[in-house]
């Protein structure tokens, strides 16, 4: 891995003052005058993690000095275990996170490790990920539950399909379970099944009525939902408010999912997500943390006319504890505060 070469040289604010008809001008604090050596953890050429990587890596080399230099890696495990390889620096200086794992691993640990106390956030939002929950229709037919509430309240024996384990879309099954005061064991003590397999396996079982629901962490347009619900008739599962406010606590936000988001879906669907975002090693100087940020920030529409999730960054919440799960990196927290955008 390849880290900085020289810790960018940092002006102190007030030191430079310039008189001009305009008025004073001070130099920035956070003025890089040596160029960079970082890098960004993705997953497999292909992935959202690495179109992000590759995006993001172009905006930042434009506000870096010249000479940087920013290599992408495939050694991201993907948005869950992310702030695990860039704790204190140790795999890698940036990777793409969830919000909420972020929140998950830096509080308390996460995948059997211990917290991740040496990460930090440079802008979160990046994107309008929400927790889906589907029924087939024809369990809802047969049965009349309608809502994972009644189906935890009657103790059905559910036959439950989801993402393969330590994936953010298991575990976002899990949270939304133990929103309900449930466990997996508790379904399968009713006499349900719980099946964690792969994206494939997963339609192909729905389409068949092999299983009665799926619970997974994605955004609209994605491809295997999206046929799944034109092939086979599927039920949109509304949460109740509890239950919502329940997994905004855990480190979720609310998200509304607008109607015709899937076939089928006739109405608007109120639920949560956990949005990704950039993390950094902690350790990282706070001039380039600074100049990263602003890289974000004011490259955003060209940032959205390669990745549309993009577009849904906003600098008035990017820079807050629910979009970032983890603390901001001082040196982005003071272009957030420069700019006017509120900060936690």
């Amino acid at each position: 891995m390849r880290r900085l070469t020289k810790m960018a040289t940092v002006l102190t604010a007030g030191v430079l003052a310039l008189n001009s008809f305009a008025g004073i001008v001070y130099a920035s604090e956070y003025e890089m005058t040596e160029p960079a050596d970082l890098t960004f953890a993705a997953q497999e050429v292909g992935t959202a993690a690495y179109n992000w990587a590759a995006a993001l890596q172009t905006v930042m080399l434009k506000e870096l000095p010249e000479g940087s230099n920013i290599a992408i890696t495939t050694t991201s495990p993907g948005g869950v275990g992310a702030p695990i390889i860039v704790n204190g620096g140790d795999q890698c200086d940036l990777v793409v996170s969830n919000s909420a794992p972020a929140k998950w691993s830096y509080e308390e640990g996460i995948l059997g490790n211990e917290p991740t106390t040496e990460i930090a956030a440079l802008a979160g939002g990046l994107g309008s990920a929400f927790i889906n929950v589907m029924f087939t229709q024809k369990f809802v037919d047969e049965t009349g539950i309608n809502t994972i509430e009644d189906l935890v309240e009657q103790k059905y024996p559910v036959k439950l399909v989801i993402k393969t384990a330590g994936s953010f879309g298991e575990l976002t099954a899990e949270k939304v379970f133990e929103a309900l005061g449930v466990t997996f064991e508790d379904i399968e003590s009713w006499g349900g099944t719980v099946e964690m397999t792969g994206v494939d396996a997963i339609k192909s079982g729905l389409q068949d009525d092999q299983y009665d629901m799926t619970i997974d962490h994605i955004g609209a347009g994605q491809s295997s939902t999206t046929e799944l619900c034109l092939t086979h008739d599927m039920y949109d599962v509304q949460m109740a408010d509890s239950t919502m406010e329940t997994l905004v606590e855990m480190g979720y936000e609310y998200v509304t999912v607008p109607a015709n988001t899937w076939n089928g879906q006739t109405e608007e669907i109120k639920t949560v997500g956990s949005q990704q975002l950039v993390l950094v090693d902690a350790n990282m100087d706070d001039a380039t943390a600074y100049t990263l940020t602003k890289a974000i920030v004011e490259h955003i529409d060209e940032l959205s006319a390669s990745l549309s999730d993009a577009g849904y960054f906003d600098p008035q919440t990017g820079g807050t504890l629910a979009m970032t799960g983890a603390p901001l990196h001082p040196g982005a927290k003071a272009y957030y505060e420069e700019n006017g955008y509120p900060v936690d």
